[in-house]
Formats: structure tokens, C-alpha cells, sequence
């Protein structure tokens, strides 16, 4: 058995969907809603035997001292506390002397109470709330099974968190109705929503064929129920996707508003996988890892998938119920699905002087072609490449920070002096001067002519 473990991997990230895909909400672009066909006639709710299976196996499993249990969704709350409160039960059981457990469960809050706000907080969860931003750009697509607008539900929910202490982060999917305002989403989730730790996930709703009513571009979708079971297949998108040129505005947005005041006390994780990139460390994300594989999904049923985003019958590995949770992780299977991220990199990609930043991105978006032809280039490629040759310069000064012993804090003193610099600059300026921002425009046509 010893020689066995050193085939294992010692640790990897699980999430599980004690619920399946049932929600409670009807988010026009949720990919996952559809996966209810995979299970005709299921409740979609865990069993208690197969959740004491998953509590062990995942703690038998791994081989560091401290272990994670995920709960996501659907919407995981719709189980009830009963369930979870057993589940703290289990582990309790099955835990190795030592052994640490993070909690974990991501929620669109709508449901949460002083019951569940309480739990949370005895039990040290970190709790992830979806909010897409401000109400307007929120309630655009984040509705409920009526249609409604959910945006005062979930900001509720979130005053029960505040409320008792418990600690959480904010998951914000970027789309064609929140994109274009990097600002406006980042200074919300700052300010009002008090978030410390950001996550911002692209929409990109992939089509293998247009819809022939739609001009000009392939129209959406406005419910799960109007398409089969999603899988990632198609080279079109939706007219709800972000575009590639979106997303890397938003993240150079909120960039630089991060980069002159919140460094080191708001932490986006993007901006913290590139910084671990930038001194060659690893990143914590799949998506911007050189290869992936150790994030995988359990659904209710004991099934195990490749990833959260490839939950379809193509890859599926196996039942743990069936066979060991370890050993289907480890299986030639899971372990080519990982290495693929990389040995299947366009060679426009592998010249790429940003790849150690970028990796490719995430396999599920690698469905258009390179300039000359190739297929297998990131929908993305050309948002990854303006966001991190932007970060460049700072993310070069954070990293000698750290490599010195020193914060990547002081980044902001740095910003500081440049942008005074810059005013004295305008101010100097006359109308017909080249702009000192660098742009090449006269002044009057450039900072000298905004408001």
C-alpha cells in the first residue's frame, strides 16, 4: 500500500454538490442548471450513507495535514442544515489526529439566515457569495424561477454573514452586462458589500451552431429549459458571453484601482495567481496552472468528473461508492485529462512570451484558432495578453518586494509619487502639446480635453 500512495496525489480539491444541479434561482447563463438531465427521475439530494462514503474517503485520501471540504451547487443551502450539521458529524468520525479541516461552501445566498449565519460561524466556514455587482447589473441575469429580480435577497443574506461575524468572499461572473463597468462593480463589492477576497469569473456560453433568428450575433438562451444537457462544445458564444476584450479591460480596470489604494488589504484572486506566476511559484489555480487535474466535481450520487466545468458523460470517471475516490482521481484516465492542459497547447502559445503567466487558461475555452490556423487557442487569449502585459512592471516591482523581505504594499507610495508627477505634468501642459500620458495625441485631444 506504501508504494501505492506515491502514485497518489497528497492532496487535491474537491467540490461537492450534495444537491446536484437543483436550484432555487434561474441565472439565464448558469451552465449547470442543465446537468439535471444527467439524473431523469433523481431527488437530487445526497444520501446520508453516501455522504459518510464521501466524508471518509475524501480524509482517507489525502496525505497533508490539512484538508478542505467544498460544498457547492445548485444551490448547496437547499439541503438544509440538518445535513450539513451530520457532515461535521462525519468528520469528526473519519479525521486523522492533527488533521485541520477548511469549510468551504459557495452560495447565492438568497436562503441564508441568523440559523445558518450562526452554523457558519461555529464552524468556521468560508462562505463565497454570488453577487455580479450593483443591483441594475446584477438583477440583469441573476433571477429567480419566477423571473424576479433576486438582488435584495442576496444582499440580506450577506447582513446575516456581517452580522455574525462570519468570514466570506465574493464570486462575481463577468458578462455582457457587467463587463464594461470595472469600476463600478469593484468600488460595490469594496464598499458595500465589505468584500476582502474577490473572485471574478468569465461567462463564455459556447453554441456549435447559431441560432438562425438571431442578427447579428447568436441569441441567448433565457433559461436552461430552452437547451439540452450543455456540454463544451461549439466555436460561437452567445451574445451574453464576455469578450475577450472585455475581460481584459475589467481586469485592467479594476487593476488600477487595486494597484493605488487596496494592496494588501483586498485580494483578488486573479491578482494573486499572477503574482505567484510573476515569481514562479504555484499559482493555486487550475486555470492559470501549467497543467490541471486535482480539481475535480462530485455529484450527489457518488459520481466523480474530470472538473466542475466537465460534469457530462464523456467524462465521468467512475462512482466512489464503486470504486475508491483516490484511486479514480489517480486512474490513467484523470491524470491524461490533466496533462492535456499543457501537451495540447498551440504552438502560438507555447512561443508566447506570457505563457508562464497564462498557461493556456482553462481547457473548456480553447475553441477558436491562432493567427495562423491552429486550433486550440483560449477564447480569452487576447484579454490574458493586454491584462498581463499591462501588470508587467508591477507585478515585477511586487515580486522583488517579496523576494526582498519587504510588502508588495509599497507599490502604492510608488503609484503615488508617479501619478503626482503625471498632474504637475497636465497641469504644465498647453493645448497643442503631445500628451504626457504617452499616447502620441495632442494634449487638447487626449487628457487635456476631458472634463
Amino acid at each position: 500500500m506504501t508504494t501505492l500512495l506515491k502514485n497518489y496525489p497528497p492532496a487535491f480539491h474537491l467540490l461537492a454538490k450534495p444537491s446536484g444541479a437543483t436550484c432555487n434561482l434561474d441565472c439565464a447563463y448558469c451552465f449547470f442548471l442543465s446537468k439535471e438531465l444527467l439524473y431523469p427521475g433523481s431527488r437530487f439530494r445526497m444520501a446520508d450513507a453516501m455522504l459518510e462514503t464521501y466524508i471518509r474517503q475524501l480524509l482517507e485520501a489525502h496525505q497533508t495535514p490539512q484538508v478542505q471540504v467544498a460544498w457547492q451547487g445548485g444551490e448547496p443551502t437547499l439541503m438544509g442544515l440538518d445535513f450539513f450539521r451530520r457532515s461535521i458529524e462525519y468528520v469528526e468520525q473519519y479525521r486523522k489526529p492533527g488533521t485541520q479541516i477548511e469549510y468551504t461552501i459557495q452560495t447565492n445566498g438568497t436562503l441564508l439566515d441568523d440559523a445558518w449565519a450562526a452554523f457558519f460561524k461555529a464552524h468556521n466556514f468560508l462562505v463565497g457569495i454570488s453577487i455580479d455587482g450593483p443591483q441594475a447589473l446584477h438583477d440583469a441575469y441573476r433571477v429567480d424561477k419566477g423571473g424576479q429580480p433576486t438582488f435584495d435577497r442576496v444582499m440580506r443574506g450577506l447582513g446575516f454573514l456581517q452580522k455574525h461575524g462570519v468570514e466570506y468572499n465574493t464570486l462575481t461572473t463577468l458578462h455582457h452586462a457587467n463587463a464594461d463597468h470595472p469600476a463600478q462593480v469593484y468600488r460595490f463589492l469594496r464598499d458595500d458589500c465589505g468584500s476582502r477576497f474577490l473572485q471574478f469569473i468569465p461567462i463564455i456560453e459556447r453554441l456549435d451552431q447559431p441560432d438562425a433568428a438571431a442578427s447579428p450575433s447568436p441569441a441567448p438562451w433565457t433559461s436552461w429549459r430552452d437547451r439540452p444537457l450543455y456540454t463544451q462544445a461549439g466555436a460561437l458564444v452567445t451574445d451574453r458571453s464576455v469578450t475577450a476584450e472585455q475581460y481584459g479591460r475589467f481586469l485592467i480596470g479594476i487593476f488600477e484601482e487595486w494597484v493605488r489604494r487596496d494592496v494588501g488589504t483586498v485580494y483578488v484572486q486573479m491578482f494573486d495567481v499572477a503574482l505567484a506566476n510573476w515569481l514562479g511559484e504555484p499559482s493555486g489555480l487550475c486555470v492559470h496552472s501549467k497543467t490541471c487535474g486535482l480539481a475535480l466535481a462530485l455529484e450527489h450520487n457518488g459520481d466523480l468528473y474530470a472538473c466542475d466545468h466537465f460534469v457530462e458523460p464523456a467524462y465521468r470517471l467512475g462512482n466512489i461508492a464503486e470504486t475508491p475516490m483516490i484511486e479514480l482521481i489517480a486512474s490513467p484516465q484523470q491524470v491524461k485529462f490533466g496533462q492535456d492542459k499543457f501537451d495540447a497547447l498551440p504552438g502560438y502559445c507555447r512561443a508566447c512570451e506570457v505563457r508562464f503567466a497564462c498557461h493556456g487558461g482553462c481547457p473548456k475555452d480553447r475553441f477558436i484558432a491562432t493567427p495562423d490556423g491552429e486550433p486550440g487557442l483560449n477564447y480569452l487569449c487576447a484579454g490574458y495578453k493586454s491584462f498581463f502585459h499591462h501588470i508587467d512592471q508591477p507585478m515585477r516591482f511586487m515580486a522583488d518586494m517579496l523576494r526582498r523581505g519587504r510588502a508588495p504594499a509599497e507599490i502604492m507610495q510608488l503609484y503615488a509619487r508617479r501619478d503626482a508627477a503625471r498632474q504637475q505634468a497636465f497641469a504644465a501642459a498647453g493645448r497643442n502639446d503631445p500628451c504626457p500620458c504617452g499616447s502620441g495625441k495632442k494634449f487638447k485631444q487626449c487628457h487635456g480635453g476631458r472634463a
